[in-house]
Order: C-alpha cells, then structure tokens, then sequence
C-alpha cells in the first residue's frame, strides 16, 4: 500500500478551482461549477481505476474492482456560499487516493451535505432515508427554486438513486477538518472523532401586546422583547449546571414583531438549539429548557410556548475503528491525536445507521469554517491522508 500524499495535495488543490473565490470557494449544489467538479471528480475515478457512476440524487460511487471485503469513504463537494476549500471537499479526495493506494474502497461522493435544498439528502437517499415525497417539495433555502428542477437543469432527472449494497462494506470512513481549534490549541495533528453530535432545535414564541412605547408605561407593558431577553439569560443562567464539557448552544434567530423602535414588541421568536453526542445530556438539557420557560411563565406578563423542530440522534463512533484509527496516529505521530466528539454534523451520520462509521479530524487554522479563509497547513493534511490509509489498512486486516 502506497499513498502518493503529492498527488493527493494536487488533486485537493486542482477540486479548489472550481468555484474559486478569494482563498476559498463558492460552489453552491447543482449549480453549474458544483456540476463541473463532480463530472471531473467521476473522471478521476475511473483514471484510478474505479467503476464510477453519478445517481438520480447527485450522489457519485466509485466502485473497487478488487476483491474480498471493502470500506465505503468519502464526504461532499458542494460549499456553503463564499465557503471553505476543505470542508467536503477534503473527504472525497482522502476517499480518491484510498483507493488509489490499491485499498479495497469504493468512493461515494454525497450531494447537498450543506442543506442548500434540504437536510443530508444525498447520505439519506444512500441509506434509504429519502423518500419521493420529499424530494417533491424540497426547495432551495436562498432563491426557492424546487429541488425537481435543480435536478432537470442539472441532467440528473430520470435517473435512479444508488443504495448502500448490503454486505459489501465493513464500514465507512470520513476525513474531515475539525472547524474548530482543539487540535491546534494543543499543537496536535490528529482528531479521532469518538461520535457526531445531535443538535436539538427549538421555537420559542412569546406573545405579548403591541403598545405605544411613549404612552404605555412600564408597569402596565406586556413586552414580548423584554421577556424573551430575560428567558435567554435564564436558559444561559441554567443550562452550565445541567451540560457536558462540550455541550454548546445558541439562540440563532431572535425575530421580535412588528420590530420598529417605537412600538412595544407584541411578538418575540427565538430559535434556539443545544449539541451534545450524549443523549442523556440532552434529555435533561430539554427538561432545564421546559422549566426555564414554565418560570417565565409564571414570572411574566406575557405567555411563552416551546415548540421542538428537530430532536436528532447522536452518531456514535465505532470503537474498533476508533482503536485502529488512533493506533494508526500512534504508528505515524507518536502522541499528536486526540480522541474528540465533532460538533458538527456530517454524512458519517447517517452511514452510521448502517454499517460501522469513523472520522478523521486534521486541524483548522484558526477554527476557522464555513468561510473562505478556512484553510490548514500541508503538512497536516498529507499526515491525515497517510493516518487515514494506515487506519483504513487495519481495520481491513482485522
């Protein structure tokens, strides 16, 4: 087994200059350049030997030619807007030269990890998880434009959508970069992702009365501005009692009606989410976020109620892969990896619901993603690529 870590750079390199912007890259999905970068990402597969076809979702599979069992890698090409050059795209090219390396792996390249028309639709559709009626009324969350037509204008209309072979895989494997600064605060090279957060998304809505705000005085106001400010600093207050060391959250959205400066606001909307990998944490963290909101309740002159958008489920890592994927750092950079939870979602997710899955972190400078500045040192990313092969060699021979 050889990996060529030069050849593996350029061809990173080569995939940044689609969609090039500024440092970064502007690669929406199914737009024309995300388009010319799968259609030349299906020419490097089949130059390294690999059977390769592009399915009715945008998905692309390379399949390995040799025998015996395989592992299944890869991650996504398309960017958040005026985006990173790594983030995806780093996971699809580790994939490539795995295989190139003479490793039985198939390469699978996932469309719209990045939710410009709906969530994970491309590792959903490959584990069975998208349905027809979805893909019906998806549309894209900036210009509104119907997922069936992105799907015509990009050629893909009509064609079926490949499914994970059952059997054929004694897992999946993603490299990725961290989008956040552990590895580098502490000057390591390596992240072994013990498991993928789930993120727990919320609505809430306090009603309160639109007022004049020179003639109502203060203590006959019902603001719904005031309340919720006072919520979130409860919720703030509460939730370092109840979390994990990782846990994070974020009032995303504070949205307050009708939001002209001399009205009271009779309206307030917040959405807010929690992340944690551990599902005990987030059961209580729901059950701290429900009191939070009956005390405002009881507290205020307005009336608050919680809405649950999206309770997902951890991703657990699985732990043989985690032991061959840190003895692999171990072998290569003797004590510079760290066992991690990614606070991020990623495809590994829901490959994980079908067969045993692992990630790989190599640092981000700075922790900076999702921003054409991400970026991380060569050398870092030729170690991930050569710890990934080693660890993807062992669990093979296992």
């Amino acid at each position: 087994m050889q990996v060529d870590t030069d050849r593996f750079l350029a061809d990173l390199k080569r995939l940044r200059e689609f969609g090039a912007f500024k440092t970064g890259v502007h690669r929406p999905t199914y737009s024309p350049v995300d388009m010319e970068a799968r259609h030349w990402f299906l020419s490097r597969l089949r130059e390294e030997g690999l059977e390769a076809e592009m399915d009715g979702i945008g998905n692309i599979l390379g399949r390995s030619p040799k025998p015996g069992p395989h592992l299944l890698s890869g991650s996504h090409l398309e960017s958040q807007n005026e985006a990173g050059w790594l983030d995806g795209a780093l996971g699809c090219v580790a994939a490539l030269h795995l295989a190139a390396s003479g490793l039985p792996v198939d390469v699978a390249v996932f469309a719209d990890e990045e939710g410009h028309y709906g969530s994970f639709i491309g590792s959903r559709s490959f584990t069975g998880l998208l349905e027809e009626t979805e893909i019906d009324r998806l549309a894209n969350k900036y210009h509104d434009k119907p997922l069936r037509d992105a799907l015509r204008e990009a050629g893909l209309e009509g064609r079926p959508r490949l499914r994970a072979e059952p059997g054929r895989y004694r897992g999946f494997l993603e490299m990725h970069i961290e989008q956040g600064r552990q590895l580098e605060k502490r000057d390591l090279g390596i992240g072994v992702v013990t498991g993928i957060v789930a993120i727990w998304q919320w609505r809430i809505v306090i009603e309160g009365q639109q007022n004049h705000a020179g003639t109502t005085t203060m203590d006959e106001r019902r603001d719904a501005g005031m309340a919720a400010v006072r919520l979130l600093a409860a919720i703030d207050s509460e939730f370092p009692r109840h979390c994990a060391e990782r846990t994070v959250w974020t009032a995303g959205r504070i949205a307050l009606s009708p939001g002209a400066p001399s009205i009271i606001p009779g309206r307030a909307e917040i959405l807010f989410q929690y992340r944690d990998v551990d599902i005990d944490v987030l059961r209580r963290l729901e059950e701290v976020l429900r009191r939070c909101v009956t005390e405002s309740n009881r507290r205020e002159r307005t009336v608050a109620t919680l809405e649950a958008l999206s309770l997902s489920t951890p991703a657990v890592s699985d732990p043989a892969f985690q032991d061959a994927l840190e003895a692999a750092a171990e072998a290569l950079a003797p004590g510079k990896s760290l066992r991690m939870p990614s606070g991020a979602g990623h495809d590994a997710q829901y490959l994980a619901r079908v067969m045993p899955a692992a990630m790989l972190f190599v640092p981000s400078i700075n922790g900076i993603s999702h921003h054409w500045t991400e970026d991380t040192k060569d050398e870092d990313l030729a170690l991930g690529m050569r710890v990934l092969a080693e660890g993807a060699r062992r669990i093979l021979a296992a």
